[in-house]
This record gives C-alpha cells, sequence and structure tokens, in this order.
C-alpha cells in the first residue's frame, strides 16, 4: 500500500490562528484521485523541527506533501530545510528568475529583491510550476520517499497539486485506484443510536464503515475497493435502511441544495421569518438557490410569554405566507429560557412545535445551526410527504400543532 503523507508548515497553522484548510481539500482530492493520504503533521517555522521530520518521515513515507514555508520573507524556511535534510546546497534557478521577472512585469511592477529568495531551491530538485503565484515548487528525493513542496496560498496549492503533483504520482504508480465510497448524511440521530445497528453488519472483505461526525449531523461512509463494488451496495442497504427518515441526502451536497432544487422543480417558493437562528437560515437558503419570496428578520425578544410562543410562530408563519404570496413559510421563534417554537405553514395547513434544548454544554453558534436544520427538515419531511414534525437529539419536544 502507498502510504502518502502531508506535512503542513507555519506558526499560525500549528498553534490555530488559521484553519489549515489546504490539508482537509488535500485529503477529499487524493482520496478521490486513488491516493489516499495515510496521515499528517504539522510543525511550526523551526529549521531544526522540519529538517526532523522531514528525515523522520523520508523513511517512512513513500510520498511526503510538504506545504507552505516558500515566501520571500525569513520565517519561510522550507527549501533551505530541504536542501539541509538532502545535505546539498541552495541554487539560485534562472528559469524561475526570468518567470518571477515576467509576472511582475505584467503588473507593472518591478520584482523586488525578496523575491530572489522564492528561486532558491535544493541543488538537483525538480521545479513543479506555479501558474498563478511567484513561488515554484519543487520535488526532491530523500531516502525511500519523494517528497514535493507547495506554497501555502490556496489557489496556488491546489493548482500545483492538480498540475504537477498529481499526473506525477499517476504516472509513477499507474495501477492504483480511486477507492469506492458510498455515503450518506443524516440529520436527527445520536451517532452512538447509528452505531448500536451498524456495527454488528458484516462487511465484504477490505469494506470498511465510517462515521462521521460533525454537529448537528452525521455522515455514514462504506468505503472499499472497487472490485467489491457489488457486494459493498447491498451492504449499502442495510445503511439506508437503519438511516431511514434521518436521511437528508446521499452522495456529496447539503441539505439547502436538495431543498433548493426540489422546490424548483415543482415551481414552490418559500418565505423565511427569524428570530433566534438571527438571518443564519436565510443565509443557509439564499446561498444554495432556494426561491425565497420577502421574509423578516425579528429581534430575540420577539415573543410573547412562553406559554403563547407557539400560537404566536404559527401566526407568524401564516401571516408571513398570506403576506409574502408564498407558497411555503417558515417561522423560527425567539429563545425563552431553553425554549422555542418553530412553525412552516403550507398549502394544506401550518405545522408547529416547541422544543426544550437540553444539551446545556452547546454554545450560541452551534444551537443556532441545529435550530436552522431543525427548521429545513420540517421542510424537507413535507416534501417528502411525512409529518413535518419530528423528533430531535438534544431537543425534548413539549408541545406540537
Amino acid at each position: 500500500m502507498l502510504r502518502v503523507e502531508m506535512l503542513s508548515t507555519g506558526e499560525e497553522v500549528l498553534h490555530g490562528q488559521i484553519v489549515d484548510s489546504n490539508a482537509a481539500w488535500l485529503a477529499s482530492y487524493l482520496f478521490d484521485e486513488g491516493l489516499p493520504m495515510t496521515s499528517r503533521e504539522t510543525v511550526g517555522d523551526s529549521l531544526e523541527e522540519l529538517v526532523s521530520v522531514m528525515k523522520e518521515r523520508s523513511h517512512i513515507a513513500d510520498v511526503l506533501i510538504v506545504n507552505g514555508g516558500l515566501g520571500p520573507t525569513s520565517d519561510d524556511l522550507s527549501a533551505l530545510a530541504a536542501a539541509t535534510a538532502c545535505g546539498v546546497r541552495l541554487v539560485e534557478d534562472a528559469n524561475w528568475i526570468r518567470t518571477m521577472e515576467a509576472f511582475f512585469a505584467g503588473r507593472g511592477r518591478p520584482m523586488a529583491e525578496s523575491n530572489r529568495k522564492q528561486a532558491q531551491i535544493p541543488e538537483g530538485a525538480e521545479v513543479l510550476d506555479n501558474p498563478v503565484g511567484t513561488a515554484c515548487g519543487f520535488s526532491i528525493t530523500l531516502n525511500r520517499c519523494q517528497i514535493f513542496f507547495t506554497p501555502g496560498v490556496p489557489s496556488e496549492f491546489k493548482v500545483m497539486v492538480e498540475q504537477q503533483i498529481v499526473p506525477r504520482l499517476h504516472k509513477k504508480y499507474p495501477a492504483l485506484e480511486a477507492p469506492l465510497c458510498l455515503r450518506l448524511t443524516t440529520f436527527g440521530r445520536g451517532e452512538s443510536d447509528l452505531a448500536t445497528d451498524l456495527d454488528a453488519m458484516v462487511l465484504p472483505e477490505g469494506v470498511t464503515m465510517g462515521y462521521r461526525s460533525s454537529s448537528p449531523i452525521i455522515e455514514l461512509k462504506v468505503t472499499g475497493p472497487r472490485s467489491q463494488e457489488a457486494a459493498m451496495r447491498k451492504a449499502f442497504e442495510r445503511v439506508r435502511e437503519v438511516a431511514g427518515e434521518s436521511t437528508i441526502f446521499e452522495g456529496f451536497g447539503s441539505l439547502p441544495a436538495c431543498l433548493a432544487g426540489r422546490l424548483l422543480e415543482q415551481d414552490l417558493r418559500v418565505s423565511v421569518s427569524e428570530s433566534f437562528t438571527g438571518g443564519l437560515l436565510n443565509w443557509r437558503l439564499q446561498s444554495a438557490g432556494m426561491p425565497l419570496a420577502a421574509g423578516e428578520l425579528l429581534p430575540a425578544d420577539a415573543e410573547l410569554s412562553p406559554d403563547k410562543s407557539l400560537q404566536n410562530t404559527l401566526a407568524r408563519a401564516q401571516q408571513l405566507a398570506k403576506r409574502t404570496g408564498a407558497h411555503l413559510a417558515l417561522a423560527v421563534g425567539a429563545m425563552s429560557g431553553e425554549e422555542l417554537s418553530l412553525a412552516l405553514h403550507t398549502p394544506s395547513g401550518t405545522h408547529g412545535l416547541t422544543l426544550r434544548y437540553t444539551a446545556t454544554r452547546h454554545g450560541l453558534a452551534l444551537r443556532q445551526e441545529t435550530i436552522a436544520m431543525v427548521a429545513m427538515d420540517m421542510l424537507r419531511r413535507y416534501l417528502n410527504g411525512w409529518d413535518p414534525v419530528a423528533d430531535y437529539p438534544w431537543l425534548e419536544r413539549i408541545a406540537k400543532a
């Protein structure tokens, strides 16, 4: 099995000051290309640490992709670390100097002297082109490992991986095949609840059952070699059965996108009234291309007393649909203590529920995300011909209409 690893560099990545989106993208991209990542590591801007990790991984990994540290400043140390690890000197690549000069000339600017540092690569390294930036990538071989060095800017990194690195790996390892991954995403069931039924499944050889929890949703994955596709699809039927009505979509996508597609097909428009979710629901739906009518955003204290909260929210949904001419209207009330009401108005009637949020460890952002998902799930269930009101983890249903 080919061992592919990633090394992310930079103090800002190591200390969580920025999210390592490059690592997440690379893991997904390599998996789809039949080059699944085995492990990844992060180090700061320390020459000693970089050299140590490169030497260590060069005895273990077949491929190591190093990201970051190719800029023009003193804390960009990847090229020097590579040369040090290999026991060679840094040399200036004249062709890349000309490429950078042309890059700046095309923008009407002279190249700064500091940019010359970006053309310094370990002696004997292979240059990797960067058509959208000034940092060239390069490749070296150290011990058993081919190491690729890439810039940290996401747009430059992705182009280099797609156009320079992966084609080289496919040429070197032509027999590799992308694994098959069958997946569906759920909302409304806990991970342990799903696992109780799914972990007892007998899977084909080399096939695994996986879970990815990203509150408030859980993704279920059956992954294995394509030679086992028929058996995997048979096993996936059991996954569908266990997930049941909690399945919000299969494959890649999002619930808002799925809802938008279905509403556009049926020529239906939705109007949204929000209080507790603070515009999050409207933003999620609008970003997915949902056919929306005019809506409203109300302050957090817009509700009546708790005992009248559900009545008020039902009335808001009804009035909003009438006022905007929308076929459907979603209303999210304000949080009163730990209680909140939601309503969905449809041509056949208005449905609503009052919930008590029981997970005290959840912060405001997760609570808002969860309630927005409940609102969208009410709409999903209605479009499926089911009762729009369901039960959810962390939420105790205390009233229904």
